[in-house]
């Protein structure tokens, strides 16, 4: 643990913490930051005794829609009294004057986020199934929220949603292009040919994958994280993420880390019935969905190429990010290609 960190002062929360839940902390304020890069900062902090986790807004100022604290907070206190497990809420500060940005406060949950076959192995084919069906189990509740009752019936424009979708990741495609992609303007035309009637919106999380929970000692999921893309839309393009996701990938040496390889871990097709039975929601046009996910993150992948070859990225692993792009572009026309035949 560390006293002082970027982006986080423990004498600074402590005082506030101190003024806005007097009794909450016992003592001087410790923290070590558990995840960084661009996506928002998490860290533990400690008095000796309880465990708490802050969120906040990555160092240096971004977009304020793409890191909105005030939002994350909103949709993990709304969905406390469902089924669908998340961490306690403490509270929320918009004033950037204690820590430098907006920022929450939730409660630590013990659990484990898994990213890889690797630190799946320990657990045993058995085990590690049981862990992925959760996962598909947890995504129906989440889907099954009334987002009126649970008061998030204005958390997002669900109208057009996945043409708004289409769009943004168009945009970024084209604010990434340095080289000649073959098949991607192809995947992306395809894509706004055949888009799907969506079914009724729900809330969604955006980036719904095994290393985006916590699994406790008992494989069961513990909490869900990371809802910084969290709005009101179609449900199945959390589907399509998940099915991508859980897709082996023969990728040597990648530095894209992957579960689905794991032993236990059910096949895509699997999860995709086991969501349909559950959920009772059509699927017919998973596949869309799916070749969907493909072509976002081979558009995320680009832009962190891009950055690579820029000079803009830091740390190892970027200098072959660029070979996997015509990967997901192919995996997402074959998908594609199959709904057709």
């Amino acid at each position: 643990m560390s006293s002082a960190l970027p982006g986080l002062d423990p004498e600074r929360l402590r005082r506030f913490l101190d003024r806005e839940r007097p009794g909450l902390v016992a003592g001087p304020l410790e923290a070590r930051l558990i995840e960084g890069g661009r996506s928002n900062l998490t860290y533990v902090v400690t008095d000796g005794t309880g465990r708490w986790v802050v969120r906040r807004p990555p160092l240096g100022h971004v977009l304020a829609t793409a890191h909105d604290m005030k939002r994350e907070h909103r949709v993990i206190s709304a969905l406390a009294d469902t089924a669908v497990p998340v961490p306690g809420t403490v509270l929320l500060c918009e004033d950037e004057s204690v820590l430098g940005a907006p920022f929450y406060v939730m409660e630590f949950v013990e659990g484990t986020p898994y990213r890889s076959a690797a630190e799946l192995a320990p657990l045993g084919a058995d085990r590690t199934r049981a862990a992925v069906l959760g996962l598909v189990d947890t995504l129906v509740d989440l889907h099954a929220v009334d987002p009126a009752a649970a008061g998030l019936g204005d958390f997002g424009r669900p109208d057009g949603f996945l043409d708004r979708q289409l769009r943004r990741w168009g945009k970024q495609l084209a604010a990434s292009r340095g080289r000649e992609l073959a098949g991607i303007d192809e995947l992306h035309a395809a894509l706004g040919q055949g888009l799907p009637v969506s079914p009724a919106p729900t809330v969604i999380h955006g980036d719904f994958r095994l290393d985006n929970v916590l699994v406790g000692p008992d494989d069961r999921i513990r909490a869900v994280l990371d809802w910084e893309m969290s709005t009101l839309g179609d449900p199945l393009t959390d589907l399509g993420l998940l099915v991508m996701y859980s897709t082996p990938l023969d990728l040597p040496d990648s530095p894209i880390s992957t579960t689905a390889t794991a032993a236990g871990h059910p096949a895509a097709a699997e999860l995709a019935l086991r969501y349909a039975a559950r959920s009772g929601r059509d699927t017919g046009a998973l596949a869309w969905y799916t070749a969907f996910a493909w072509f976002k993150l081979a558009v995320i992948l680009e832009g962190i190429h891009y950055r690579y070859t820029l000079g803009q990225t830091v740390g190892a692993g970027f200098d072959r990010i660029g070979e996997l792009v015509p990967v997901f572009i192919e995996h997402g026309l074959t998908t594609l290609r199959s709904q057709e035949g």
